[in-house]
């Protein structure tokens, strides 16, 4: 995380802490480097003086500290030490060393489909927590990520809310960053943690492709898009491509659930990660054979052929049993108008053709061992009996 130098407006102070480097700045306050007696190092969010005596934002501040307390798990800062009385509140939270992940992406672009699987894993678990806490995030986004040595966290709970409440607030309260925001939360509608699936979904495509889903442009053209517009992932490796959409989604009910999503972003890192190709489910590999361009080819050639021998069956049939009657097979009439037989091309019916044999180069078909041999077993049989005939009655004559 990019540090800087304490302005001389900031305190140098607070509570128990002595602040030594900036963090960075928000809508609520600024967040310091600070540390305490011991040495241990904390993000210390003071808010803003103007704001301080307004007692809404009292409130979201208020709202911030609880949810961080009632949040247990490994994905998120623990809180350290709060002060909701002081002239300007303030509370700390465990420093956690490394950039963000809108930092690590501008720096490095996109990231692997292996990095983001794992990323969105550990923060898809992350957030089963926070969700259990009866908290939605409601601010998801690259910026308030942190990339740890010991995995990412989650940072900057200022405007969470309990889960079911309305995302509408006061004019001037800002509600969460445009191309991150679910369209439930656009339109004004309760949050669920459906909501925070949403913004994960926006901020792994983001990792992706160092780009947002729903392109640039001011506040308003990225709300309506998200709302109306289906977003980008051309970019997006086709491993984390179907998941990621779904995510995506606009209707809450159609998004996988928190856990869900954990279970398959740690099968798809793994997978990732050993190089293996990505399992599709089979109902997805029978969209992909249908798809296929040899599969039209095929059913027409059949549809065809089935066509072809429903017209001329009985013709074929009669002339098979002539052919058979005279002791002859397949004569050198019989060849296709335009030599191979493909779905586009119908040959000229004779009688005695088989619907499927194959043409030679000179366009003759070529005679079928199998049933001269069978001709000439019928052949050999017929003529055993008539002999073994004979000479039966020639004995009794006898």
């Amino acid at each position: 995380m990019a540090m800087m130098r304490l302005r001389r407006e900031d305190p140098r102070i607070v509570g128990s802490f002595r602040l030594h480097r900036r963090l960075g700045a928000g809508g609520m306050g600024v967040v310091y480097l600070g540390s305490d007696r011991r040495g241990q190092r904390v993000a210390l969010k003071v808010i803003r003086p103007d704001l301080a005596e307004d007692q809404e934002f009292r409130s979201r501040f208020a709202r911030e500290v609880s949810a961080a307390r009632r949040i247990r798990g490994g994905c998120t800062a623990r809180l350290v030490a709060a002060d909701l009385e002081a002239e300007r509140p303030w509370f700390a939270t465990q420093y956690v060393p490394g950039p963000s992940l809108h930092d690590r992406v501008a720096e490095e672009g996109g990231l692997r489909a292996a990095d983001v699987a794992s990323i969105g894993a550990a923060l898809s678990e992350g957030l089963v927590a926070v969700h259990e806490a009866g908290v939605v995030h409601r601010d998801l986004k690259p910026s308030n990520i942190l990339l740890s040595p010991k995995g990412p966290r989650i940072i900057d709970f200022g405007i969470a809310w309990a889960t079911g409440a309305s995302t509408l607030t006061h004019v001037g309260t800002a509600v969460g960053s445009p191309g991150f925001l679910a369209p439930e939360q656009v339109r004004g509608a309760a949050v669920t943690p459906a909501t925070d699936v949403f913004s994960l979904g926006a901020t792994l495509a983001y990792a992706a492709m160092a780009d947002s889903p729903f392109g640039h442009g001011s506040s308003e053209v990225m709300l309506y898009r998200v709302v109306h517009e289906e977003p980008q992932l051309h970019g997006v490796p086709d491993a984390l491509a179907p998941l990621i959409r779904a995510c995506l989604a606009k209707d809450p009910e159609d998004r996988p659930s928190t856990l869900q999503l954990s279970m398959r972003l740690k099968e798809i890192a793994a997978r990732e990660a050993q190089g293996l190709p990505v399992s599709r489910p089979p109902a997805q590999r029978e969209r992909i054979e249908e798809r296929s361009p040899a599969r039209p080819t095929e059913r027409y050639t059949e549809r065809d052929t089935r066509g072809r021998d429903a017209e001329r069956g009985t013709d074929r049939d009669r002339g098979a049993d002539r052919d058979r009657t005279a002791g002859r097979g397949p004569g050198p009439s019989s060849r296709p108008s335009g030599g191979s037989r493909t779905g586009g091309s119908r040959p000229q019916s004779r009688t005695g053709t088989r619907p499927g044999a194959r043409s030679t180069s000179t366009g003759r078909r070529p005679a079928n061992p199998r049933l001269l041999r069978q001709r000439l077993f019928v052949f050999v049989v017929v003529t055993l009996v008539v002999a073994l005939g004979i000479a039966a009655a020639q004995a009794l004559q006898g």
